[in-house]
């Protein structure tokens, strides 16, 4: 939970224990809505990996949402091999797609994916919140 709040805080988005952990319960139940994946050095938790599945017409089916991604900034150098290794697990999984979304500001996070192979796409990410 540490490691969410950094995140958290570091990207400017509200943070709700309570509320993170009703939604990490599932994730961390199974796998029939996503998977997590953690990085830790010397036995010390230093990042995470959040996917979640979907399913898309578009996607030729089975596709997933890279929902959060974070490594501690003292661990520079692990965030590829953190992505690169949860991206494999999802392709075994049988995902044919991975999407994310980057806040606007961020331009140092988008330069990261798109040297992991990511491309930008001219779609737009709306939301409305179902549920307060």
């Amino acid at each position: 939970m540490s490691l969410i709040r950094d995140f958290n805080l570091e990207d400017a988005h509200a943070h709700d224990d309570a509320r993170v952990g009703r939604a990490l319960g599932p994730l961390l139940e199974g796998d029939d809505v996503g998977q997590v994946w953690v990085l830790s050095v010397d036995g010390d938790l230093v990042g995470y990996c959040v996917l979640t599945w979907g399913y898309s017409l578009e996607a030729g089916g089975r596709e997933c949402v890279l929902d959060e991604i974070y490594v501690r900034p003292s661990s520079r150098g692990l965030g590829g091999v953190l992505l690169e290794t949860s991206l494999d697990a999802a392709r075994r999984a049988g995902v044919n797609v991975a999407f994310l979304e980057t806040e606007a500001h961020n331009e140092r996070v988008r330069a990261f994916y798109l040297r992991h192979e990511f491309s930008l796409e001219d779609s737009i990410w709306m939301r409305r919140v179902l549920v307060g």
